[in-house]
């Protein structure tokens, strides 16, 4: 069964997922070159020092819908086997994600998988001194973009995890970064956890 990634991003009210909200969700499909944005109201005030990062205002989410109907919209989105690839996924944006989804009484679909650009670039990239999405697209010589917002920050995401995996297929990359964690590897579906191991050398990076 063939995977396909999914690059996504949030925006929030702040960095703590148990009382701070998503108010923006932003995702980029390549194979089926297909985008998803969309602003949430997230119920609260948006701290203004918060504002002065991702440039969204209150004003901006008042009309907006909340994470209820957004989060199904997403759901949707992302539909068939795919892979969630997030800059800081497992420390931020799918603690985020959970906490939303329960809040508002959605089902994280149980066909998703998730991988961690960041984790991605520390372990294959450690030639490098750091691996912030920024500096990662500055070395790979990636058009500047409007950092921190959602959309921007994804479409900078895809380009630069190409660039980092080179040809390698979604479930190779799946399988290579969770390879060496028994408690995700014991999450791998039955067809990732059968592939040969001779796709191990094609790794160049480390």
């Amino acid at each position: 069964m063939a995977y396909r990634f999914i690059f996504f991003d949030t925006e929030t009210t702040g960095t703590y997922a148990d009382r701070d909200r998503i108010v923006e969700i932003a995702a980029y499909d390549p194979l089926r070159d297909k985008t998803f944005e969309e602003l949430i109201h997230p119920g609260m005030p948006i701290p203004k020092e918060v504002i002065a990062i991702h440039k969204i205002t209150d004003e901006m989410v008042q009309n907006a819908h909340n994470f209820a109907v957004v989060g199904q919209k997403f759901i949707d989105f992302c539909d068939d086997e795919v892979i969630l690839i997030a800059h800081n996924n497992d420390s931020f944006d799918l603690p985020f994600l959970r906490a939303e989804m329960k809040r508002s009484n959605l089902n994280m679909p149980t066909h998703w998988l998730f991988l961690d650009s960041l984790k991605w670039a520390r372990r294959y990239r450690k030639d490098l001194p750091r691996h912030s999405l920024q500096y990662l697209r500055q070395f790979f010589g990636i058009q500047e973009n409007q950092a921190h917002r959602a959309l921007n920050d994804v479409k900078v995401l895809h380009e630069v995890f190409l660039a980092m995996i080179d040809d390698l297929s979604p479930e190779v990359v799946y399988q290579l970064l969770t390879k060496n964690s028994v408690e995700q590897k014991s999450e791998v579906p039955a067809p990732l956890q059968q592939m040969p191991e001779q796709h191990a050398p094609l790794v160049l990076f480390s």
